[in-house]
Protein backbone atom coordinates (compact mmCIF):
# COMPACT_ATOMS: atom_id res chain seq x y z
CA UNK A 1 0.00 0.00 0.00
CA UNK A 2 1.35 3.15 -1.03
CA UNK A 3 1.72 5.97 1.48
CA UNK A 4 -1.13 8.25 -0.08
CA UNK A 5 -3.87 4.76 0.20
CA UNK A 6 -2.37 4.60 3.72
CA UNK A 7 -2.90 7.60 4.64
CA UNK A 8 -6.66 7.63 3.46
CA UNK A 9 -7.08 4.84 5.18
CA UNK A 10 -5.80 5.81 8.59
CA UNK A 11 -8.15 8.70 8.14
CA UNK A 12 -11.46 6.55 7.18
CA UNK A 13 -10.09 4.45 10.26
CA UNK A 14 -10.06 7.86 12.70
CA UNK A 15 -13.40 8.65 11.21
CA UNK A 16 -15.04 5.31 11.92
CA UNK A 17 -13.74 5.71 15.79
CA UNK A 18 -14.04 9.21 16.79
CA UNK A 19 -17.34 8.75 18.52
CA UNK A 20 -16.67 8.20 22.27
CA UNK A 21 -18.12 8.89 25.80
CA UNK A 22 -14.77 11.13 25.89
CA UNK A 23 -15.44 13.39 22.38
CA UNK A 24 -18.99 14.13 23.74
CA UNK A 25 -17.40 15.23 26.96
CA UNK A 26 -15.12 17.45 25.62
CA UNK A 27 -18.16 18.64 23.04
CA UNK A 28 -19.90 20.12 25.88
CA UNK A 29 -17.25 21.38 27.25
CA UNK A 30 -16.51 23.27 24.47
CA UNK A 31 -19.99 23.93 24.21
CA UNK A 32 -20.29 25.68 27.76
CA UNK A 33 -17.03 27.94 26.98
CA UNK A 34 -18.39 29.42 23.54
CA UNK A 35 -21.80 30.04 25.21
CA UNK A 36 -20.07 31.93 27.94
CA UNK A 37 -17.98 34.01 25.78
CA UNK A 38 -18.16 33.37 22.10
CA UNK A 39 -15.59 36.29 21.14
CA UNK A 40 -12.84 34.36 23.96
CA UNK A 41 -13.00 31.60 23.50
CA UNK A 42 -10.20 29.39 23.22
CA UNK A 43 -9.05 27.40 20.45
CA UNK A 44 -7.76 23.96 21.80
CA UNK A 45 -5.53 21.94 20.85
CA UNK A 46 -3.49 23.86 18.00
CA UNK A 47 -1.07 22.56 15.86
CA UNK A 48 1.93 24.35 14.36
CA UNK A 49 1.77 25.17 11.00
CA UNK A 50 5.94 25.82 10.73
CA UNK A 51 6.70 29.34 8.53
CA UNK A 52 9.57 29.24 5.65
CA UNK A 53 12.86 27.77 6.58
CA UNK A 54 14.25 31.09 5.52
CA UNK A 55 12.27 34.15 6.30
CA UNK A 56 11.65 36.95 3.78
CA UNK A 57 10.55 40.47 5.63
CA UNK A 58 8.50 42.63 2.96
CA UNK A 59 11.01 44.94 2.00
CA UNK A 60 9.97 48.76 3.34
CA UNK A 61 9.65 51.74 1.03
CA UNK A 62 13.01 53.79 1.13
CA UNK A 63 10.57 56.98 -0.49
CA UNK A 64 6.71 56.95 0.15
CA UNK A 65 4.80 56.98 -2.68
CA UNK A 66 1.52 57.90 -0.27
CA UNK A 67 1.12 61.28 1.13
CA UNK A 68 1.84 61.37 4.93
CA UNK A 69 -1.37 62.33 5.45
CA UNK A 70 -2.99 59.81 4.05
CA UNK A 71 -0.86 57.16 5.67
CA UNK A 72 -1.67 58.94 8.81
CA UNK A 73 -5.00 59.68 8.54
CA UNK A 74 -5.36 55.55 7.92
CA UNK A 75 -3.12 54.94 10.74
CA UNK A 76 -5.16 57.18 13.00
CA UNK A 77 -8.58 55.28 11.70
CA UNK A 78 -6.88 52.05 12.29
CA UNK A 79 -6.02 52.86 16.18
CA UNK A 80 -9.32 54.33 17.06
CA UNK A 81 -11.30 51.15 15.03
CA UNK A 82 -8.96 48.96 18.12
CA UNK A 83 -6.94 47.96 15.41
CA UNK A 84 -3.68 44.79 15.88
CA UNK A 85 -2.07 45.69 12.54
CA UNK A 86 -2.23 48.39 9.50
CA UNK A 87 -0.16 46.96 6.88
CA UNK A 88 0.19 49.36 3.35
CA UNK A 89 2.33 48.09 0.54
CA UNK A 90 2.84 49.29 -3.18
CA UNK A 91 3.71 47.29 -5.73
CA UNK A 92 6.86 46.04 -4.12
CA UNK A 93 7.44 48.21 -1.28
CA UNK A 94 6.04 48.33 2.24
CA UNK A 95 4.79 51.68 2.61
CA UNK A 96 3.88 51.77 6.58
CA UNK A 97 3.55 48.99 9.08
CA UNK A 98 1.92 49.86 12.40
CA UNK A 99 1.36 47.51 15.33
CA UNK A 100 -1.07 48.42 17.91
CA UNK A 101 -0.83 47.46 21.95
CA UNK A 102 0.94 44.77 22.21
CA UNK A 103 1.05 43.26 18.68
CA UNK A 104 4.71 43.36 16.64
CA UNK A 105 5.24 41.83 13.47
CA UNK A 106 5.92 37.92 14.64
CA UNK A 107 2.88 37.86 16.63
CA UNK A 108 0.75 35.52 15.30
CA UNK A 109 -2.81 37.04 14.84
CA UNK A 110 -6.34 35.08 14.81
CA UNK A 111 -7.50 35.05 11.60
CA UNK A 112 -11.11 34.25 11.05
CA UNK A 113 -12.41 33.93 7.88
CA UNK A 114 -9.78 35.25 6.29
CA UNK A 115 -8.72 31.59 6.72
CA UNK A 116 -11.30 31.13 3.37
CA UNK A 117 -9.05 32.47 0.78
CA UNK A 118 -6.33 30.59 2.13
CA UNK A 119 -8.74 27.61 1.47
CA UNK A 120 -8.82 28.70 -2.30
CA UNK A 121 -5.35 28.58 -2.19
CA UNK A 122 -4.67 25.66 -0.94
CA UNK A 123 -6.80 24.21 -3.23
CA UNK A 124 -5.13 25.62 -6.24
CA UNK A 125 -1.59 24.93 -5.07
CA UNK A 126 -3.07 21.06 -4.73
CA UNK A 127 -4.83 21.54 -8.64
CA UNK A 128 -1.16 22.61 -9.79
CA UNK A 129 0.93 19.46 -8.00
CA UNK A 130 -1.60 17.38 -9.66
CA UNK A 131 -2.94 16.04 -6.53
CA UNK A 132 -6.53 17.37 -7.64
CA UNK A 133 -7.82 17.55 -11.38
CA UNK A 134 -9.61 20.34 -11.53
CA UNK A 135 -12.37 22.79 -9.76
CA UNK A 136 -15.01 20.61 -10.71
CA UNK A 137 -14.06 17.49 -9.58
CA UNK A 138 -16.40 15.99 -6.80
CA UNK A 139 -15.22 16.19 -3.59
CA UNK A 140 -16.98 12.28 -3.03
CA UNK A 141 -13.70 11.42 -5.21
CA UNK A 142 -12.13 12.40 -2.30
CA UNK A 143 -14.58 11.33 0.46
CA UNK A 144 -15.88 8.22 -0.19
CA UNK A 145 -18.25 7.95 2.44
CA UNK A 146 -20.66 10.87 0.35
CA UNK A 147 -20.98 8.46 -2.58
CA UNK A 148 -24.51 7.84 -3.36
CA UNK A 149 -25.38 10.38 -1.40
CA UNK A 150 -27.45 13.85 -2.20
CA UNK A 151 -24.06 15.80 -0.98
CA UNK A 152 -22.16 13.46 -3.90
CA UNK A 153 -22.76 15.96 -5.88
CA UNK A 154 -21.07 19.15 -4.19
CA UNK A 155 -17.74 19.87 -6.41
CA UNK A 156 -14.21 21.34 -4.95
CA UNK A 157 -15.36 24.85 -5.95
CA UNK A 158 -18.83 24.89 -4.38
CA UNK A 159 -16.70 24.61 -0.93
CA UNK A 160 -14.96 27.87 -2.26
CA UNK A 161 -17.57 29.94 -3.61
CA UNK A 162 -20.17 28.71 -0.81
CA UNK A 163 -22.52 27.10 -3.01
CA UNK A 164 -22.25 23.66 -1.30
CA UNK A 165 -26.10 23.33 -1.23
CA UNK A 166 -25.39 23.04 2.98
CA UNK A 167 -26.94 24.48 5.36
CA UNK A 168 -26.19 28.67 5.78
CA UNK A 169 -24.50 29.42 8.86
CA UNK A 170 -26.27 31.06 12.20
CA UNK A 171 -26.66 31.08 15.81
CA UNK A 172 -28.40 28.82 18.26
CA UNK A 173 -27.98 27.93 21.72
CA UNK A 174 -28.65 24.19 21.34
CA UNK A 175 -26.02 22.37 22.00
CA UNK A 176 -26.85 19.67 18.93
CA UNK A 177 -28.01 22.02 16.70
CA UNK A 178 -25.80 21.19 13.37
CA UNK A 179 -24.21 24.90 13.85
CA UNK A 180 -22.58 23.79 16.87
CA UNK A 181 -21.86 20.36 16.29
CA UNK A 182 -19.98 21.54 13.04
CA UNK A 183 -18.09 23.63 14.49
CA UNK A 184 -17.02 22.56 17.94
CA UNK A 185 -17.27 18.73 17.89
CA UNK A 186 -14.02 16.76 18.37
CA UNK A 187 -15.34 14.77 14.91
CA UNK A 188 -16.49 17.80 13.06
CA UNK A 189 -15.16 16.79 10.05
CA UNK A 190 -17.32 13.88 10.05
CA UNK A 191 -20.06 15.35 11.55
CA UNK A 192 -20.29 17.64 8.46
CA UNK A 193 -19.85 14.75 6.04
CA UNK A 194 -22.29 12.26 7.94
CA UNK A 195 -25.26 14.85 9.21
CA UNK A 196 -24.75 18.26 8.44
CA UNK A 197 -28.02 19.42 6.40
CA UNK A 198 -27.63 19.64 2.85
CA UNK A 199 -30.47 22.40 2.41
CA UNK A 200 -30.28 22.75 -1.40
CA UNK A 201 -29.01 21.10 -4.72
CA UNK A 202 -25.02 22.07 -5.30
CA UNK A 203 -24.56 24.86 -7.06
CA UNK A 204 -27.69 26.63 -7.33
CA UNK A 205 -28.09 29.05 -4.22
CA UNK A 206 -24.57 30.86 -2.39
CA UNK A 207 -25.28 30.17 0.99
CA UNK A 208 -22.05 31.28 3.38
CA UNK A 209 -21.26 28.63 6.17
CA UNK A 210 -18.43 27.50 7.83
CA UNK A 211 -18.91 23.89 7.20
CA UNK A 212 -18.38 24.17 3.48
CA UNK A 213 -14.91 25.85 4.16
CA UNK A 214 -13.52 23.02 6.94
CA UNK A 215 -14.14 20.50 4.82
CA UNK A 216 -11.34 21.63 2.51
CA UNK A 217 -9.08 20.27 4.75
CA UNK A 218 -10.83 16.54 4.61
CA UNK A 219 -10.41 17.11 1.05
CA UNK A 220 -6.37 18.21 0.95
CA UNK A 221 -5.66 15.66 3.16
CA UNK A 222 -7.39 12.87 1.53
CA UNK A 223 -6.00 14.19 -2.01
CA UNK A 224 -2.67 14.70 -1.00
CA UNK A 225 -1.97 11.91 1.96
CA UNK A 226 -0.70 15.27 4.08
CA UNK A 227 -1.53 16.66 7.15
CA UNK A 228 -3.49 19.87 6.16
CA UNK A 229 -0.48 22.25 8.60
CA UNK A 230 2.41 20.32 6.50
CA UNK A 231 0.57 21.31 2.99
CA UNK A 232 -0.03 24.98 3.97
CA UNK A 233 3.10 25.48 5.63
CA UNK A 234 5.38 23.47 2.60
CA UNK A 235 3.36 24.59 -0.12
CA UNK A 236 1.97 27.77 0.45
CA UNK A 237 4.66 29.37 3.25
CA UNK A 238 7.86 28.25 2.28
CA UNK A 239 7.81 29.24 -1.22
CA UNK A 240 6.64 32.56 -0.26
CA UNK A 241 9.26 33.22 2.53
CA UNK A 242 6.44 34.03 5.37
CA UNK A 243 6.12 32.96 8.87
CA UNK A 244 3.67 30.20 10.49
CA UNK A 245 1.73 30.30 13.44
CA UNK A 246 -0.73 27.50 14.24
CA UNK A 247 -3.89 25.83 13.13
CA UNK A 248 -6.81 24.50 15.58
CA UNK A 249 -7.49 20.64 15.35
CA UNK A 250 -10.50 19.35 16.73
CA UNK A 251 -8.77 16.50 18.86
CA UNK A 252 -5.12 15.71 18.96
CA UNK A 253 -4.04 14.51 15.89
CA UNK A 254 -7.15 15.01 14.17
CA UNK A 255 -8.81 17.12 11.40
CA UNK A 256 -7.52 21.09 11.10
CA UNK A 257 -10.47 23.57 11.26
CA UNK A 258 -9.33 25.10 7.43
CA UNK A 259 -12.37 27.80 7.41
CA UNK A 260 -11.71 29.36 10.62
CA UNK A 261 -9.15 28.84 13.11
CA UNK A 262 -5.43 29.68 11.82
CA UNK A 263 -3.20 32.47 13.15
CA UNK A 264 -0.58 33.91 11.19
CA UNK A 265 1.18 37.02 12.02
CA UNK A 266 -0.06 40.08 9.29
CA UNK A 267 3.48 39.74 7.09
CA UNK A 268 1.79 36.50 5.76
CA UNK A 269 -1.18 37.80 5.18
CA UNK A 270 -0.01 40.57 2.95
CA UNK A 271 2.06 37.84 1.26
CA UNK A 272 -0.64 35.63 0.68
CA UNK A 273 -2.60 38.77 -1.67
CA UNK A 274 0.57 39.37 -3.04
CA UNK A 275 0.71 36.01 -4.56
CA UNK A 276 -2.82 36.53 -5.82
CA UNK A 277 -1.85 40.32 -6.82
CA UNK A 278 0.73 38.89 -9.07
CA UNK A 279 -1.51 36.00 -10.56
CA UNK A 280 -0.16 33.33 -8.49
CA UNK A 281 2.90 33.31 -8.58
CA UNK A 282 5.59 34.51 -6.01
CA UNK A 283 9.19 35.40 -6.94
CA UNK A 284 9.00 34.10 -10.55
CA UNK A 285 7.86 30.86 -10.15
CA UNK A 286 4.55 29.62 -10.44
CA UNK A 287 2.34 28.22 -7.38
CA UNK A 288 -1.53 28.19 -8.71
CA UNK A 289 -2.30 27.21 -12.11
CA UNK A 290 -2.56 29.50 -15.10
CA UNK A 291 -6.03 31.56 -14.64
CA UNK A 292 -6.90 30.17 -11.37
CA UNK A 293 -6.39 33.79 -9.71
CA UNK A 294 -9.48 34.96 -12.85
CA UNK A 295 -11.37 32.30 -11.55
CA UNK A 296 -11.11 33.18 -7.99
CA UNK A 297 -12.15 37.02 -8.58
CA UNK A 298 -14.91 35.59 -10.69
CA UNK A 299 -18.71 35.61 -8.96
CA UNK A 300 -21.17 33.64 -9.39
CA UNK A 301 -25.07 34.70 -10.49
CA UNK A 302 -25.99 33.65 -7.03
CA UNK A 303 -23.76 36.20 -5.55
CA UNK A 304 -21.41 38.50 -7.66
CA UNK A 305 -20.15 39.59 -5.27
CA UNK A 306 -18.03 36.64 -4.01
CA UNK A 307 -15.58 34.29 -5.94
CA UNK A 308 -13.63 31.49 -4.67
CA UNK A 309 -13.04 32.29 -0.90
CA UNK A 310 -12.86 36.29 -1.97
CA UNK A 311 -14.94 39.24 -2.16
CA UNK A 312 -15.29 41.70 -4.76
CA UNK A 313 -15.30 45.13 -4.96
CA UNK A 314 -18.42 45.30 -7.86
CA UNK A 315 -20.91 45.14 -8.33
CA UNK A 316 -21.36 48.36 -5.61
CA UNK A 317 -23.18 47.51 -2.84
CA UNK A 318 -23.83 50.00 0.15
CA UNK A 319 -24.40 47.50 2.53
CA UNK A 320 -23.09 44.10 1.11
CA UNK A 321 -24.26 41.03 4.08
CA UNK A 322 -22.29 37.90 4.13
CA UNK A 323 -25.45 35.86 3.83
CA UNK A 324 -27.15 35.26 0.21
CA UNK A 325 -28.10 38.79 -1.49
CA UNK A 326 -31.33 40.15 -0.65
CA UNK A 327 -31.39 38.17 3.00
CA UNK A 328 -31.25 39.74 7.03
CA UNK A 329 -28.51 39.42 8.63
CA UNK A 330 -25.25 41.98 9.75
CA UNK A 331 -24.77 44.46 6.88
CA UNK A 332 -21.00 45.98 5.91
CA UNK A 333 -21.08 49.55 4.97
CA UNK A 334 -19.36 50.49 2.00
CA UNK A 335 -19.95 54.54 2.21
CA UNK A 336 -18.82 54.69 -1.41
CA UNK A 337 -17.57 52.25 -4.40
CA UNK A 338 -13.89 51.53 -4.61
CA UNK A 339 -12.12 54.10 -6.58
CA UNK A 340 -10.29 50.52 -8.07
CA UNK A 341 -13.60 49.03 -9.31
CA UNK A 342 -11.24 45.63 -9.61
CA UNK A 343 -10.86 45.46 -5.64
CA UNK A 344 -10.76 42.44 -4.15
CA UNK A 345 -10.57 41.46 -0.60
CA UNK A 346 -10.08 38.65 2.29
CA UNK A 347 -12.81 39.82 4.76
CA UNK A 348 -13.44 38.10 7.65
CA UNK A 349 -15.56 38.62 11.48
CA UNK A 350 -14.64 41.54 13.36
CA UNK A 351 -13.82 43.75 10.39
CA UNK A 352 -10.40 41.93 9.35
CA UNK A 353 -9.84 42.98 5.76
CA UNK A 354 -7.21 42.76 3.10
CA UNK A 355 -7.85 45.07 0.34
CA UNK A 356 -6.28 44.21 -3.04
CA UNK A 357 -6.12 47.19 -5.79
CA UNK A 358 -4.50 45.69 -9.27
CA UNK A 359 -4.71 48.95 -10.97
CA UNK A 360 -2.59 50.24 -8.24
CA UNK A 361 -0.87 47.41 -7.00
CA UNK A 362 -1.64 48.52 -3.60
CA UNK A 363 -2.36 46.18 -0.93
CA UNK A 364 -4.05 47.25 2.42
CA UNK A 365 -4.27 44.98 5.61
CA UNK A 366 -6.53 45.67 8.66
CA UNK A 367 -6.45 42.94 11.96
CA UNK A 368 -7.38 43.61 15.04
CA UNK A 369 -10.86 43.40 17.49
CA UNK A 370 -14.35 44.31 16.39
CA UNK A 371 -14.57 48.20 15.86
CA UNK A 372 -16.89 49.94 18.17
CA UNK A 373 -20.58 49.85 17.06
CA UNK A 374 -19.93 53.82 16.39
CA UNK A 375 -18.95 55.21 14.32
CA UNK A 376 -19.77 52.66 11.75
CA UNK A 377 -16.53 50.94 10.17
CA UNK A 378 -16.48 51.74 6.67
CA UNK A 379 -15.20 49.05 4.14
CA UNK A 380 -14.44 51.26 1.83
CA UNK A 381 -12.12 54.34 3.78
CA UNK A 382 -8.85 52.90 3.73
CA UNK A 383 -8.47 51.56 0.57
CA UNK A 384 -10.13 54.59 -1.00
CA UNK A 385 -8.36 56.83 1.25
CA UNK A 386 -4.62 55.28 0.43
CA UNK A 387 -6.08 55.43 -3.05
CA UNK A 388 -6.75 59.40 -2.92
CA UNK A 389 -3.10 60.11 -1.25
CA UNK A 390 -1.10 58.05 -4.32
CA UNK A 391 1.55 60.55 -5.26
CA UNK A 392 1.74 61.36 -9.01
CA UNK A 393 4.83 59.06 -10.72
Amino acid sequence: MNAHKAFAALALLAIATAATPENDATYRARFAAFMANPAQFDYSPMEAVPGAPRLRPLVAARTSGITAAALDEAARYAEANRSSALLVWRDGRLEAARYFGSTTRDTPLVAKSLAKPLTAIAIGRAIMLGRIKGLDQPIADFIPELAGTPKAAIRVRHLLDMRSGLLDQGYSPDPDHPWNRAYLDPDHGNYIVSSYPLTDPPGTRYAYANAPSELVALVIERATGRRYSEFISTEVLAPLGAAGGEVWINRPQGLAHSGCCITLPAETWMKLAILLLDDGKADGTRLLPKGYVRAMRTGTPQNPNFGLGIWLGEPYRERRGFGAPRTLGPQVLHSEPYLDPETFLFDGNSNQTVHISPRHRLIVLRMGETPPKTPEWDNAKLPNLLIRGLKAR
